[in-house]
């Protein structure tokens, strides 16, 4: 892999792959479930039913785009502040594998951990804002 520079760079490589994991479970699965007729269709009115795990991985997709954004530009915003803060790589580090696990346990139906995995990710957007702060 190139040199990214910081832990925070790599990892939001690392997420934009992962997003295509999410994005391809999501597609793949409602695909299987709804058909090519209606994938390759315009999709008017309400779309065929899907199985729990289908709508689960689309679920997750939906959530990661919720995610992803604040994320990126947390990382850039930090990257642009340059102080250099331990902050920002644990936070880095707890997005990437709170979101890698996210998927998993979303698609089995373990509440409990999914919300885990999902507050872990969280809580790695708020320490890479944090490390934007000076003296932190």
């Amino acid at each position: 892999m190139a040199d990214l520079g910081t832990t925070q760079m790599t990892l939001l490589w690392a997420s934009v792959v992962i997003g295509i994991v999410y994005l391809l479970a999501a597609v793949l699965a409602n695909i299987s479930q709804r058909g090519m007729g209606w994938a390759l269709g315009p999709r008017d009115g309400m779309p065929p039913e899907v199985n729990a795990v289908a709508g689960r991985l689309d679920r997750a997709w939906k959530n990661y785009l919720e995610t992803f954004p604040l994320f990126a530009v947390a990382v850039l915003l930090e990257a642009q502040a340059g102080h250099g803060s331990g902050l920002a790589p644990l936070g880095a580090q707890l997005y990437f594998w709170g979101r890698v696990a996210y998927l998993p346990l979303y698609v089995t139906g373990l509440p409990l951990a999914r919300s885990g995995a999902w507050t872990a990710a969280m809580a790695g957007i708020v320490l890479v804002l944090l490390a934007c702060l000076p003296g932190l």
